[in-house]
C-alpha cells in the first residue's frame, strides 16, 4: 500500500496548480491532507477522485486548518478530533480505521511568532500523544500530517539561531522525543538516519525552496511493531502547488 501525506495550504488553491493531475500519477491507496481550508461542500473534487471515499474535518473558522482523508478502501469507522473540545474546533486530526491498524491524519497547531502559543502546543502533544497511545491498545497506529517540529538539527538548513523560533524550539523537540520513547518511529529516518538537505516545507521568502533552505516538518510516524512491515519512506519535494511538499510511505 502506498499513502502519501500533504499539507496543501489551501485545497481549493492546489486543485488550480496541477493537483488532480499527479494524484491521478500517483495513484495512493490513501492521500491525508492538511491545511484543506475549505468546507466539503465548496470544493468539486475533479474526476481523477472518483472511487476514493472522502472524509473530511473542516475547523469551525471558515478559511482555517482542515484535514482530509481520500481513501480506496471504506474504512471500518472514521472519527474526527481526538474528543477534547479545546483541541477539536479546528478540525486538526481524523482516525480511519483498518483491519490492521488505525491511520491518522494530523495538523498540529504552530507555535507562533514569538512562542506565543508554545503552551497550548505542548498540551496539545500531550493531549494527541495520550490520543494514539490510547488507540494503539487495540491495534497499532500510522499517524501522518503536518507535526510542525523539525526533530533534530539535522532535519533544517539553518538550526543555529533557529531555537527560538516557532518549529525548532527546544520544549517542542522535546515533545517530538516523547513520540520516539512512546514506541513510535519517523519513518524516513528509519530508512535515512543521516540523509540531509531532505525537506518538506519552504518559506516563500527569499526564493527559499529554490535554494533548499527547508525545514523537515512533515512526517509518518507508526507503532514500532509496524516497521517490519515498512517497505520504504521518501520525500516528494519536485510536487509543487503548496510551500510544503508531500510525504510517502509504502507499507506491506
Amino acid at each position: 500500500m502506498k499513502l502519501i501525506s500533504w499539507n496543501v495550504n489551501g485545497i481549493r488553491a492546489v486543485l488550480k496548480k496541477g493537483f488532480a493531475e499527479w494524484f491521478a500519477e500517483e495513484k495512493p491507496d490513501v492521500l491525508c491532507l492538511q491545511e484543506t481550508k475549505a468546507k466539503p461542500e465548496q470544493v468539486d473534487l475533479p474526476l481523477e477522485f472518483a472511487g476514493y471515499h472522502q472524509y473530511w474535518n473542516s475547523a469551525v473558522k471558515p478559511g482555517y486548518s482542515g484535514t482530509l482523508i481520500l481513501t480506496k478502501e471504506k474504512p471500518l469507522s472514521v472519527v474526527n478530533g481526538i474528543g477534547i473540545d479545546e483541541h477539536d474546533a479546528e478540525g486538526r486530526v481524523i482516525t480511519a480505521e483498518y483491519e490492521d491498524y488505525y491511520l491518522v491524519t494530523v495538523y498540529t497547531p504552530n507555535a507562533q511568532n514569538g512562542l506565543a502559543r508554545l503552551d497550548y502546543r505542548l498540551s496539545w502533544d500531550r493531549d494527541f500523544l495520550a490520543y494514539v497511545k490510547d488507540l494503539e491498545k487495540t491495534k497499532p497506529v500510522i499517524f501522518c500530517g503536518d507535526l510542525n517540529v523539525a526533530h533534530q538539527e539535522i532535519d533544517l538548513a539553518r538550526p543555529k539561531g533557529n531555537n527560538k523560533n516557532p518549529g525548532f524550539s527546544p520544549q517542542e523537540r522535546a515533545s517530538f522525543d516523547k513520540i520516539v520513547a512512546a514506541e513510535f518511529t519517523d519513518t524516513f529516518r528509519h530508512f535515512h538516519p543521516e540523509t540531509t538537505e531532505a525537506y518538506s516545507w519552504w518559506s516563500y521568502r527569499a526564493g527559499a525552496r529554490a535554494r533548499n533552505v527547508g525545514w523537515r516538518i512533515d512526517y509518518f510516524c507508526v507503532s514500532n511493531n509496524l516497521t517490519k512491515a515498512l517497505e520504504k519512506a521518501w520525500i516528494m519535494p519536485e510536487v509543487l502547488g503548496s510551500d510544503h511538499c508531500p510525504v510517502a510511505i509504502e507499507i506491506k
